[in-house]
């Protein structure tokens, strides 16, 4: 992948998880929901955590094109 391609999807990437990560996004998911006996808001945070870096390291560990 070149290298100025890798730096953009990157940047992107932190960009998302800024806006995902801030306060006006993050009031969306407190709320007293339970999802099998686990409150929303942690299930939420911690499932865009995980997905955040399973993208990240998707796209730093896949083949040069």
């Amino acid at each position: 992948m070149n290298e100025s391609l890798l730096s953009q999807r990157l940047l992107a990437l932190f960009a998302a998880a800024t806006l995902l990560f801030n306060f006006p996004l993050i009031a969306l998911w407190d709320s007293e929901i339970k999802w099998w006996g686990i409150p929303l808001f942690p299930l939420a945070m911690f499932t865009l955590w995980a997905v955040l870096i399973a993208l990240l390291a998707w796209l730093m560990e896949r083949q040069p094109d």
